[in-house]
C-alpha cells in the first residue's frame, strides 16, 4: 500500500485491500472483504462493509454505510457483492445495499455518479453512468436505473422499476412503474409528463436528434390508437434514428412494472418547437 494515509481511530481488517493514494480518515471501519481503489477518501465515520468494491478516486463523507446485508427476507446469507464505479461522491448518510442470494446477488453502481445525502440504493439494483440522486432519493430492490437520470429529492421508485436513461424524476414524486428514456416525470402516484429537454440539451444532444425524440413520443403515446400500433408505426418511421428506436426498444422490452403514460388531458410533450 503506497502513499496510503489510514487515520489511528480507524479499523481496517486484515484481508481489506486499500489503493494506492487513498485516505481512511477518522473512525471509519473497512470490513475484511471490501477492495478500495487508488484515491479513494473516506472522509470520516465511514462503514464500508461486505464484498463492496470502490472504483478509484470515490469520495465518500461522514456516516454513509457501503455494503450492509439486503433488506430481503429471502436472503439466506451467502456472499454477495456492490460494486461502485470510478469518480463517483457520496455523501452524508447515503446507503448502498449488496445483492441478495436470491436474485442478481450483486448491486452495481456506475462511474461519475453524484449522490446526495441520505439517498439509498437497494439490493439488487443496477444503476448507469452520471446519475444524480438529490437527498433522501429512494431506489427499492431490483431496479434499473440507465445512464444520466436524474432522480429529485424525496421521490422513491418501486422495486423492480426501469428508469431509461437520460430520464428526470421530480423530486417528491412515487415512481409505480418504468420511465421511457428522456422522459420526465412527477406526481404521487408519478405520471409521464414531457421529456427531458434540459437533460438532454446538457449531454449534447443535437437539436435534430431532440426533434426526432419529440416526433417518437407524440407518435407512441397518440391516444387515437393503441401503443401496440403506435410502437409499429414508430419502428417504421423512425427505423433510421438510434435516439428515437432507444424509445422503442425500451417499451417493447417490457419488465415487471407497467410504464409511464401521460395524463389524459395533456399536452405534447411539454417542450417548444424550437428544440
Amino acid at each position: 500500500m503506497q502513499n496510503v494515509m489510514i487515520h489511528p481511530s480507524a479499523v481496517v481488517e486484515d484481508g481489506a485491500v486499500i489503493g494506492e493514494g487513498s485516505r481512511v480518515g477518522p473512525f471509519c471501519h473497512v470490513g475484511k472483504d471490501a477492495v478500495l481503489g487508488r484515491n479513494v477518501e473516506l472522509v470520516s465515520h465511514v462503514s464500508v462493509m461486505g464484498a463492496t468494491t470502490l472504483g478509484d478516486g470515490c469520495r465518500v463523507f461522514p456516516q454513509a454505510t457501503l455494503g450492509g446485508a439486503p433488506q430481503n427476507l429471502k436472503h439466506s446469507g451467502a456472499r454477495t457483492t456492490l460494486t461502485i464505479g470510478r469518480n463517483t461522491i457520496i455523501r452524508e448518510g447515503v446507503t448502498m445495499h449488496v445483492g441478495s442470494d436470491t436474485s442478481r446477488g450483486a448491486t452495481i453502481v456506475g462511474s461519475n455518479g453524484y449522490f446526495m445525502g441520505y439517498s439509498h440504493v437497494a439490493h439488487d439494483c443496477t444503476v448507469g453512468d452520471n446519475v444524480t440522486f438529490a437527498n433522501g432519493a429512494t431506489l427499492a430492490g431490483h431496479c434499473d436505473i440507465g445512464d444520466n437520470v436524474v432522480i429529485g429529492g424525496l421521490t422513491a421508485v418501486h422495486q423492480f422499476t426501469r428508469i431509461g436513461n437520460n430520464a428526470f424524476l421530480s423530486g417528491c414524486s412515487a415512481i409505480p412503474g418504468d420511465v421511457i428514456p428522456f422522459g420526465l416525470a412527477r406526481g404521487n402516484l408519478a405520471k409521464l409528463r414531457g421529456l427531458n429537454v434540459v437533460g438532454m440539451r446538457r449531454t449534447g444532444m443535437s437539436k435534430a436528434d431532440i426533434q426526432v425524440v419529440r416526433r417518437a413520443y407524440r407518435t407512441i403515446f397518440d391516444r387515437t390508437r393503441t401503443v401496440g400500433e403506435n410502437l409499429d408505426i414508430a419502428r417504421r418511421d423512425f427505423a433510421d434514428s438510434a435516439v428515437a428506436m432507444s424509445l422503442v426498444s425500451f417499451l417493447s422490452e417490457r419488465g415487471k412494472r407497467y410504464f409511464l403514460t401521460p395524463p389524459l388531458g395533456a399536452g405534447d410533450d411539454g417542450g417548444d418547437d424550437e428544440d
